[in-house]
């Protein structure tokens, strides 16, 4: 009966970077640099709110859309830092992670037959999800405008099928940003357009040299525009699984059916331990953020140094150099890698064709591991460029 599952499903692979990870169980002493999560612990304080939510047994579901002290902290969040305004009442739906989140806006706003406008190299989650609607991605090769996905070529991808554009800012797996000036463009594009917009701001607080802003402050954006954040990466807090929306009333009032009937809520303990992180702990990020710039420093330097042509990002804590001239494709160079110097990154591939002749590497490590990484990567490309490899 295989042939009456989901045929959109079954057309669905593994993410790359799942495909390239399971690989390292066969090597248990390699450096991991493809590691897409925070490696500092959840802030001891938000911890214990979490305890403390267990002993006063809030353990019940929660509505929907969340528990309302936790929507309001969001909307007080965005409101100071972002200068955006959201009524916590109706327009914030607190999710299973920002993956819950992109889930449920993809699946209030797309039908068979449109198509949604990505960047490329573009996240592995995202094309996934927008299949299973039925929909098309199309991927806008980004590599000649340092991976920014700008309004011209947005314009030069609009079709009368075109439902959503996907912003992601800061970007993975590049970490580049986008502008203000260039958002004023997308937005003077798109703002008289029947076109929604997805702002995937999940590394928001993860800026280093400039500053966050989000496309939804710009004139007419906001009433088509979702906007996708969480505590994941802000406060290092990835398997607590909480994301949250903030959109207009008119598409929470659908995405809040659809949170409903998919996860009924999000983990109230959870709950209780991101309003922690949203009111007490919003000085967490800075610290963090301090020390990926330290690493992200050295990691650049160290890729120039090697001759390799690179971009610094502007936030997150991934970077994306490129290997095309040593004419491998990122699969098998990650591959060797591994193999002869235990050094695990993602391949470029991962994050779609346009990705090819890139890889990934995570500087969400201690710069002792990054140091030994980077010495590794090193000899390796020196035997690549011996050709003795």
């Amino acid at each position: 009966m295989e042939h009456l599952l989901y045929k959109n499903l079954k057309n669905i692979e593994l993410s790359g970077i799942r495909k390239f990870t399971n690989m390292l169980v066969d090597y248990p002493d390699a450096i991991n640099l493809t590691i897409g999560q925070p490696d500092f612990p959840t802030p001891e304080h938000v911890k214990e709110k979490a305890k403390e939510a267990i002993d006063k047994n809030y353990t019940s579901y929660t509505p929907n859309a969340g528990i309302l002290e936790l929507r309001k902290a969001i909307s007080n969040f965005y409101s100071s830092k972002y200068q955006l305004s959201y009524n916590p009442q109706d327009e914030i739906i607190v999710t299973h992670g920002a993956s819950g989140a992109l889930t449920i806006a993809l699946r209030a706003i797309l039908e068979e037959g449109c198509e949604v406008i990505l960047s490329g190299p573009a996240y592995p989650g995202y094309i996934p999800l927008v299949e299973l609607c039925g929909a098309t991605p199309v991927i806008v090769d980004t590599t000649s405008t340092k991976f920014v996905l700008t309004a011209e070529l947005i314009e030069k991808n609009i079709t009368d099928k075109t439902r959503c554009v996907i912003l992601p800012s800061p970007c993975n797996p590049v970490g580049s940003i986008i502008g203000e000036q260039e958002l004023i463009k997308i937005s003077a594009l798109l703002k008289d357009k029947e076109i929604f917009i997805i702002s995937d701001e999940i590394y928001s607080e993860l800026i280093y040299d400039k500053t966050h802003k989000s496309i939804a402050s710009f004139e007419g954006m906001r009433e088509k525009t979702i906007v996708i954040n969480g505590v994941s990466k802000s406060h290092s807090m990835t398997g607590w699984r909480i994301g949250y929306t903030l959109a207009p009333n008119y598409i929470t009032k659908e995405m809040t059916k659809l949170n409903g009937y998919y996860i009924s809520c999000a983990s109230s303990i959870s709950q209780y331990a991101a309003l922690e992180a949203l009111t007490n702990g919003l000085s967490d990020p800075e610290e963090m953020k301090k020390e990926y710039q330290v690493r992200r420093d050295y990691v650049y330097k160290r890729l120039v140094d090697m001759g390799i042509d690179v971009l610094k990002p502007d936030g997150a804590f991934y970077i994306f150099p490129s290997i095309k001239k040593f004419n491998m494709l990122s699969f098998d160079f990650c591959v060797s890698l591994l193999k002869e110097q235990g050094l695990a990154t993602v391949p470029g591939s991962a994050f779609s064709p346009i990705g090819e002749g890139f890889i990934r590497l995570s500087f969400a490590q201690p710069v002792e591991i990054l140091q030994k990484g980077m010495d590794r990567l090193e000899n390796f490309i020196e035997k690549l460029n011996k050709g003795t490899k």
